[in-house]
């Protein structure tokens, strides 16, 4: 994507947050990107659920998938102060 292709903050700021998050893993998935979803996970406050199933992210088997779900459910959660952090993510990887 070209400088002049790229949106800018501000057209990006101006969408919800489900449309960043719809943005930001379009991209990831098309670019087979796990480690925008486990440095998303990490940063998530109700990650620390996820460890505690059975103490490791173990449980997730691989799959780019599985992991994009993962990632959905967690963010399907209130986002409460962490909102403004994810959307910047969200904005940041979607301009790259």
């Amino acid at each position: 994507m070209s400088a002049a292709e790229r949106p800018t903050v501000e057209e990006l700021d101006n969408l919800s947050t489900e449309e960043l998050r719809h943005q930001a893993f379009d991209k990831a998935e098309q670019h087979h990107d796990i480690g925008f979803f486990w440095d998303l996970i990490r940063h998530l406050p109700q990650s620390d659920d996820l460890a505690a199933e059975d103490g490791s992210s173990g449980a997730i088997t691989g799959s780019i998938s599985e992991l994009v779900e993962v990632v959905r459910e967690l963010l399907g959660r209130d986002l409460g102060g962490t909102e403004p952090l994810v959307r910047a993510r969200f904005i940041d990887y979607i301009r790259k």
